[in-house]
């Protein structure tokens, strides 16, 4: 069977590289000059690092089991734990379920709420959930404002960009929605089985190994193909796409398909998908997106001593305290390659993120800019005074769909509108999950509906 994937994401990747094992002759069709999609890798003083997603999910199987099948050496974060920037101090990360407390002696001892905020958190009111409500919502009904604004806000603004309450707790914590119908989340957080597996994988030398050795699959890849049109073609289709070169554009190409995989986010899908399944197009086109950008930072050794010891994998920052990050990761305490790989070169490797749904306007500034505006936050934060040897900044505009309250079932919509059209399959980060581990799952599942 012939079949074209479009889009180079670790999603397309995922899809092309299993259904050219099968046998299959697959045509990987990728708009942008590179593959990894938000997976991507720069050198910044002297060492190559995570520019975009830096680690998956350990406790999911598709991440670390195609890792393992890929034959990559797939590492953990070293025991340096998260803090949260708040109320003025860095403080403990309290355990919690995605920000919804499961311990109340330890919410309490980190500080992150205030004494009339912890006490209405440990006065948790239990009532019964309705529909698909919002995390944001749903954690402050049973625990109060301040646990939304204070926990669950700077988790889920890491993951998603977005905002706490309008994220649906059917599609992004299922679990904590799952404990919340069958009542008080405190009282069932004693008998909560503890999972000793590590929560974060990721792999020696940077998630970009994973894309290189996707795209080392059986398939053939054409990048700077940006897809114009997917049409039906009697029992296949034909894909229509602008070629470009380093002389300009070439004229349209096209190609001929038993069946195609469409692993771009919504709303390109929603273009390609307008004729072949409107219904399917028109509730993709209603998915929003969030835009953000990854500062990474390399400091002199010499120059940050006391940095070089903390015993701090980094901090989440709650917008509520208005401050200009919403997270410092300091990779290099975090991840033991990288304090490996910089130490060689004399260096250590930090990492900022800045950005939520919504703040557009203040990612427009230049990149010296929000260099500066991260410095400034790190100064206040950690005392950091050093000037840094090096910089990147990489932004992701649109990068992160956002799962609004009734995500699942617009998700089923979708497949069910594109169901009758066989041969067509889509898969991605606006389906059933935006980390790493989600998307691969996602391919995974589209691949298996073209070649069961």
């Amino acid at each position: 069977m012939r079949i074209v994937v479009v889009g180079g994401g670790v999603g397309g990747l995922t899809a092309a590289h299993r259904l050219g094992g099968e046998g299959h002759e697959v045509l990987l069709l990728e708009g942008s000059a590179e593959l990894g999609g938000k997976i991507r890798r720069r050198r910044v003083a002297g060492v190559e690092v995570d520019v975009g997603a830096e680690a998956m999910v350990n406790r999911r199987p598709e991440g670390v089991g195609l890792a393992a099948h890929l034959g990559l050496d797939v590492v953990h974060p070293t025991t340096a734990s998260s803090r949260i920037w708040t109320r003025g101090a860095l403080r403990p990360l309290p355990r919690t379920l995605l920000g919804a407390p499961l311990d109340g002696d330890g919410l309490v001892a980190s500080g992150v709420l205030s004494p009339e905020g912890a006490q209405r958190a440990l006065a948790e009111v239990v009532a019964p959930v309705e529909g698909d409500p919002s995390v944001g919502d749903l954690v402050a009904a049973r625990f109060g404002d301040e646990v939304t604004d204070r926990l669950v806000e700077p988790m889920l603004g890491g993951v998603y960009a977005g905002r706490a309450r309008e994220i649906s707790a059917r599609a992004a914590a299922p679990a904590l929605l799952a404990l919340a119908e069958r009542g008080s989340i405190l009282q069932q957080a004693a008998a909560l089985p503890v999972d000793a597996r590590p929560v974060f994988a990721g792999l020696e030398g940077g998630m970009g190994g994973l894309v290189a050795a996707l795209a080392a699959g059986a398939f053939e890849v054409r990048t700077g193909a940006q897809v114009r049109t997917v049409a039906r073609r009697g029992e296949g289709f034909e894909v229509t796409w602008a070629a470009t070169s380093e002389e300009g554009p070439r004229p349209h190409e096209r190609t001929t398909a038993d069946a195609v995989v469409v692993a771009t986010p919504a709303a390109p899908t929603a273009r390609l998908l307008a004729d072949l399944a409107p219904d399917a197009a028109a509730e993709l086109r209603a998915v929003d997106h969030a835009s953000m950008a990854v500062i990474t930072l390399a400091f002199a050794l010499d120059d940050v001593p006391r940095l070089a010891e903390t015993d701090a994998s980094g901090f989440l920052v709650p917008p509520v305290d208005g401050r200009r990050i919403k997270a410092s990761t300091f990779s290099f305490a975090k991840w033991g390659w990288v304090r490996a790989a910089g130490a060689a070169e004399g260096v250590l490797h930090l990492r900022t993120s800045l950005g939520r749904v919504g703040e557009e306007t203040a990612l427009q500034a230049s990149d010296d800019e929000l260099v500066a505006r991260s410095l400034a936050d790190l100064r206040e934060a950690v005392g950091l005074e050093a000037a840094p040897v090096d910089t990147h900044v990489q932004r992701w505009g649109g990068g992160l769909p956002q799962y609004r309250p009734g995500h699942v079932d617009r998700v089923a919509r979708v497949r069910a509108a594109v169901a009758p059209v066989p041969g067509l399959v889509v898969c991605g980060a606006a389906y059933d999950g935006v980390g790493v581990a989600a998307v691969i799952g996602s391919a995974e599942r589209a691949a298996a509906e073209l070649a069961p």
